[in-house]
């Protein structure tokens, strides 16, 4: 890892793309303090404004600043991604690890059990799940995130097979290192750079999923607030009042844009 990050810095599309993902992370933190209305104040008076300097991506059906919902929707959209891409990371590297270095049966009962879940849509199954246990926001994380860790599996699986054949890990079955020793020691730290890159890839299409429930009314319930839900409420008049769903859709494509851009970036790295 510690000869990854010279050459990811090298890569000004990297580094942008960091900056960007860093900066809507900082600012989903900060919206209440950094949006300039309440975000749930409705003044009918003030309905469907164009962006101006009082409003500066103007205003929705309600009246509500829609600079504030965006930034307020970030922290969601961006919490949910990285709870789910996290929760699925550690399900994924563990059995993948577990399918890839133990073999045999274990190999054979993951890889099948994946292979049935992957044979499934996965947006349909997300949707039938939604439909049946509700939209709240520990279902969501824990419906995602059962739904979205088979191919990071598969891939931590392929990456534990090709390691398993080097001559480092070969000499440390040699000098009797335990199995445990050998798998986070070795093992995992030389598959950490892949896997990040594939998480950053994980984290886009969670993003797209949730919004894409949000739009279709599956996702997070108002009164809380995602960039999907934003698009949702803009959708209907999109001919006269575009920038209600224009600006949360530019920001959730720089998003994915930005998180292609930082996995395309650790996958150039590594192959130097």
């Amino acid at each position: 890892m510690s000869r990854i990050w010279p050459r990811l810095a090298r890569q000004k599309l990297v580094v942008l793309g960091l900056l960007f993902v860093m900066s809507w992370l900082v600012m989903g933190r900060l919206a209440p303090t950094l949006a300039p209305y309440d975000p749930m104040l409705t003044s009918f008076e003030q309905r469907y404004q164009a962006p101006s300097w009082s409003h500066f991506l103007g205003t929705d059906q309600f009246g509500r600043d829609v600079l504030s919902r965006l930034l307020l929707g970030s922290r969601l959209s961006l919490d949910l991604g990285l709870t789910v891409t996290a929760t699925a990371l550690l399900i994924g590297i563990l059995l993948g690890i577990a399918a890839g270095y133990l073999g045999g049966p274990v190999d054979t009962a993951i890889m099948r059990g994946v292979d049935m879940l992957l044979a499934f849509p996965l947006i349909y199954l997300l949707v039938t799940c939604v439909a049946l246990f509700g939209a709240n926001w520990n279902m969501l994380v824990l419906i995602m995130s059962l739904t979205s860790w088979m191919d990071l599996a598969r891939f931590v699986r392929a990456e534990v097979l090709s390691l398993k054949e080097r001559d480092f890990i070969k000499a440390a079955h040699v000098l009797g290192f335990s199995r445990r020793r050998i798998i986070f020691r070795h093992l995992l730290p030389n598959a950490l750079t892949p896997i990040i890159a594939f998480a950053a890839l994980r984290l886009a299409d969670v993003i797209l999923l949730e919004s894409s429930l949000s739009f279709l009314g599956l996702g997070i319930q108002p009164p809380a607030v995602s960039w999907g839900s934003i698009i949702r409420d803009g959708r209907d008049v999109l001919a006269s009042a575009w920038w209600i769903a224009t600006f949360p859709g530019l920001a959730i494509m720089l998003m994915v844009m930005a998180l292609n851009w930082v996995a395309e970036g650790f996958r150039k790295a590594m192959d130097v």
